[in-house]
């Protein structure tokens, strides 16, 4: 019989992430990861600001700058007709290396395939005494009760009983962990039926004239058929046949044709996997029971049209990981792990809907797409104008998407301590950073390299803007509870205008919890604990 607080399943980054946050809180976990963890078709490739402020905080952000993808590649978003053909548009992005970050964060977006991630994230939790991982070993079955969960495992050696206090399903779309609680999935389950296929070509830049970008879609009299990414910015590409709500088997011969049609010519490469997969709309109706939950894919499914996919799901591990630290060291309260999905569900849905309205962008019959687009001279010049026009401004909420990473909240959770104050009601494409309560705690500088972000995560935070006021009632009220609590004096101008607060509390994934000037410090911290 194994026996641990926390047994995971599913070890892709999600999973990854949630063993390695519990660890970094001193709570030990099991996960178990039925294939042996190899990635040879990444479904993934861009980590967004949020995810990188959490690595920012576990230690391993400079490793994830510092991964394989090329750094001088540049990130453009092109659109066109074929690498030989017309080139309708393009939105400009800098290379990795020279990207800066926005205002609102210490950090910028990095460009780390699952591929690279994957084995940062392995490393980083292996390092740690507190994580277990078994790879080759999968979920059986599991049965809950009302100290916590009996799981059945089968690995290398055979069956494996584990004993846990709690059991998440981080294990994918077709989750065993949900269908077993008898979890429906609501949306749209076909959104396309899509074709993705990984090719080398160590030449690829040379055979054209087009300058380089990551991603290239391909449109023709048809509409938007195909897309190209540069998965490493080296010799590896995704090429991506978009299809539609038709079923669809392409074989090698038909994939290696398309991708010709998309150079505009034959060419030389290599294919090295060809995978079939849906474009699906759908987030669990429930995210769990009492003490079983599910967290990313398996837990909301979204067209990767943004790249929110992941980034949601390392959200949910975050939030997950302070609750059940919490749950184990004794200090959460018994609403605690309720607070869960009203916090994250509606940010799923929110993120789901935005990728499929990004979908639909891009593969919509759009009225300026004429047979002239495809012609040559002045009247085709014209009609590539104007199509390309409308185009990039139609895309444009697609390739900036801060408000998506950083701007989400948790409105009407039950461990947060409103204080009747209305977040900004910021445009699409506009993130405004908030310190009202539910929201991200924003990023100020306070000295050269180091940020206010940088104190968040370890336990509840008490920023006092105010050196005149007593916080001594909830320091006591913290230890009473046994709650980690942190007081921090801040003098800085730009913090105490965006704060809007004398006091304010943040929990420890970093959301304020409360602000105000004071009040009665324990039902403030059960509230924030879930007590």
């Amino acid at each position: 019989m194994l026996r641990t607080p926390v047994l995971i399943v599913g070890g892709g980054p999600v999973g990854l992430a949630l063993a390695g946050d519990l660890a970094w809180r001193g709570v030990e976990s099991v996960l178990v990861e039925k294939t042996d963890g190899a990635i040879t078709q990444p479904k993934m490739d861009l980590l967004g600001p949020r995810t990188v402020e959490f690595c920012r905080r576990w230690g391993i952000a400079q490793q994830v700058t510092d991964c394989p993808y090329n750094p001088d590649h540049p990130q453009d978003n092109v659109w066109l007709e074929s690498f030989s053909g017309y080139e309708f548009g393009r939105e400009p992005f800098p290379t990795p290396r020279a990207e800066e970050p926005q205002p609102q964060s210490p950090v910028k977006r990095e460009r780390c395939p699952q591929d690279m991630f994957d084995p940062i994230l392995k490393r980083w939790v292996e390092s740690q005494p507190r994580a277990c991982l078994r790879y080759n070993t999968e979920l059986v079955s599991f049965e809950e009760h009302a100290e916590g969960v009996d799981a059945l495992l089968r690995g290398p050696e055979g069956p494996v009983k584990v004993a846990c206090r709690y059991l998440v399903g981080a294990d994918g779309g077709a989750s065993l962990v949900r269908q077993r609680l008898g979890i429906e999935m609501q949306g749209k389950p076909v959104l396309t039926y899509t074709t993705n296929a990984i090719f080398r070509c160590k030449d690829f830049w040379s055979l054209h004239d087009k300058r380089k970008g990551y991603r290239f879609i391909f449109i023709g009299p048809e509409g938007t058929w195909a897309t190209i990414v540069a998965i490493d910015g080296h010799d590896r590409f995704r090429f991506s046949v978009v299809g539609d709500e038709t079923r669809r088997t392409l074989g090698e011969e038909e994939v290696r044709a398309l991708i010709v049609r998309a150079m505009g010519r034959p060419f030389e490469f290599e294919i090295l996997s060809i995978v079939p997969w849906v474009r699906r709309e759908l987030v669990a109706e429930r995210y769990g029971s009492q003490r079983v939950f599910l967290t990313g894919d398996a837990a909301h499914l979204n067209s990767p049209t943004g790249a929110f996919g992941m980034n949601t799901g390392m959200q949910d591990s975050v939030d997950l990981g302070w609750k059940l630290a919490a749950m184990t060291q004794g200090w959460g309260g018994p609403r605690l792990m309720a607070s869960y999905e009203p916090e994250r569900r509606p940010v799923a849905l929110r993120n789901v809907e935005e990728a499929s309205e990004n979908l639909r962008r891009m593969i919509s019959p759009r009225k300026h797409l004429t047979p002239a687009v495809f012609q040559p001279g002045p009247d085709g010049d014209a009609a590539r104008r104007t199509f390309g026009d409308a185009y990039t401004e139609m895309m444009k909420r697609e390739w900036f998407t801060l408000h998506i990473h950083l701007g989400y909240r948790y409105d009407g959770s039950p461990v947060i301590v409103p204080d009747g104050t209305r977040p900004p009601q910021d445009p699409p494409m506009v993130y405004t950073q908030t310190a009202v309560p539910g929201s991200r705690a924003p990023h100020v500088w306070l000295r050269e390299g180091f940020s206010t972000l940088d104190l968040f995560g370890r336990g509840f935070v008490l920023m006092r803007f105010d050196p005149a006021l007593d916080v001594s009632g909830f320091a006591a009220a913290a230890e009473k509870r046994g709650a980690p609590l942190e007081v921090v004096d801040i003098d800085d101008a730009q913090a105490r205008a965006l704060y809007e607060a004398p006091l304010v509390i943040v929990r420890p994934d970093g959301m304020v919890g409360w602000r105000g000037r004071g009040g009665d410090e324990g039902a403030i911290l059960d509230v924030l604990r879930g007590a």
